[in-house]
């Protein structure tokens, strides 16, 4: 299925009695919300798996609620491989994304130095394993940017800052491209966003940076709304906000759309939004 769509893929799951489920948390979404889930026997599933972004915990409490059955972490890269795995018959923390596999070597390590950061603190990940590849064919300078060497080993700069706790599970905390340096402070998108999409009406939202030369980077949200959502304005949203976040996560603004740039499989494209409101920056001050 190169497209996924909800209903073909909850009539395979009750044709074929799958067992075992990987979505992106889009997807897990779009099933919830299916108006036709109940006619639909999912009785199989036994092992669900999300990867390739964030799973907010509202899905997550959602879904065990609807099926009985926890959704699992599986985490990696193209590059990388598959890094880490939540433990099956164990319930998957909160921000955890796994373990790291024995055939993977993490470190978490400072960004600027690629030191190793004391446990428990956040740093970025590297990953090597005799396994995954070392350079990219033919692109030198990307390869010294995503590449590093430590004492003879190459290491895949995962682009991703994480903790690991005492028994060895890696937290993850976001995506380098996706921390916000507002006022001094590193604000998480995501953790604006899991705030945003909490509010009874609002089914997705996407926030980023926005060059300022007072504060460093704006934060802006924009948000789509459910279909019979009314009356639902841009200061409230920011109200909720301030009612859960510390003020300098609170967004300066917030933008309204019909829908979110996402990949095939449902991932959340911040990348797209990001150059479109630099776009948007460069032409106000051309004008």
């Amino acid at each position: 299925m190169p497209t996924p769509v909800v209903d073909a893929i909850l009539s395979s799951i009750e044709r074929y009695r799958v067992r075992w489920f990987l979505g992106v948390p889009a997807l897990y979404r779009m099933v919830l919300e299916n108006d036709r889930l109940d006619s639909y026997d999912l009785s199989s599933l036994r092992y669900c798996y999300c990867g390739g972004d964030v799973l907010p915990i509202e899905v997550y409490n959602r879904w065990k609620e609807r099926f009985n059955i926890p959704i699992y972490q599986v985490y990696g890269s193209t590059e990388a491989g598959h890094v880490s795995y939540s433990r099956i018959g164990k319930e998957p923390r909160p921000g955890s994304i796994g373990i790291p596999l024995k055939s993977r070597e993490c470190k978490v390590v400072d960004p600027d130095t690629l030191k190793e950061v004391p446990p428990g603190e956040v740093g970025e990940l590297i990953v090597t394993s005799p396994h995954t590849i070392k350079q990219y064919w033919n692109k030198p300078d990307e390869t010294r940017q995503a590449y590093v060497n430590i004492n003879g080993k190459v290491y895949y700069r995962m682009g991703d800052y994480v903790r690991q706790n005492s028994d060895g599970e890696l937290i993850y905390v976001e995506r380098s491209a996706d921390i916000i340096k507002h006022k001094a402070y590193r604000v998480s998108a995501s953790e604006v966003e899991a705030v945003l999409q909490d509010h009874p009406t609002v089914i997705g939202a996407c926030v980023v940076g926005v060059p300022d030369k007072k504060v460093g980077e704006r934060i802006k949200a924009i948000v789509v709304l459910k279909e019979d959502a009314r009356g639902v304005s841009g200061s409230e949203l920011i109200r909720w906000c301030r009612d859960r976040l510390a003020p300098y996560k609170v967004p300066s603004y917030i933008e309204f759309r019909d829908m979110l740039p996402k990949s095939k499989v449902g991932k959340l494209l911040r990348r797209e939004i990001r150059d479109e409101e630099r776009r948007k920056l460069k032409e106000e001050k051309v004008i």
